[in-house]
């Protein structure tokens, strides 16, 4: 799992042609909800080592997070294979991520 969020996004055709499972999550490292969310995200990444986990710092005219329709922090895209699979907004409790996980990395 990955830890910090990182300003230099990857471009969309990059993450469009990832291959296997992976998430793509959207925040900012003073977010408080991604904060929050933070034990929950790790708690369910524990079971899935091999899932991509990608942490983007999200704000305005930031591209990667508007081609997705990112609105809310933290977004959790989940990703096979590049094709978008689930989708969290702002989780709190770490079931459903484990759950979205488990539908990508069986």
């Amino acid at each position: 799992m990955t830890q910090e969020y990182t300003s230099a996004a990857p471009a969309r055709e990059e993450v469009n042609a990832l291959a296997g499972p992976s998430v793509v999550e959207f925040g900012t490292a003073w977010c408080g909800h991604c904060r929050a969310a933070q034990p929950f995200i790790a708690t369910a990444f524990a079971d899935h080592p091999k899932v991509r986990h990608i942490k983007v710092e999200d704000g305005s005219g930031r591209p990667l997070g508007r081609s997705f329709g990112v609105k809310l922090w933290p977004t959790l895209v989940f990703l096979r294979d590049g094709k978008e699979t689930a989708r969290l907004v702002r989780p709190f409790e770490a079931t459903a991520i484990s759950e979205a996980l488990a539908r990508i990395d069986p």
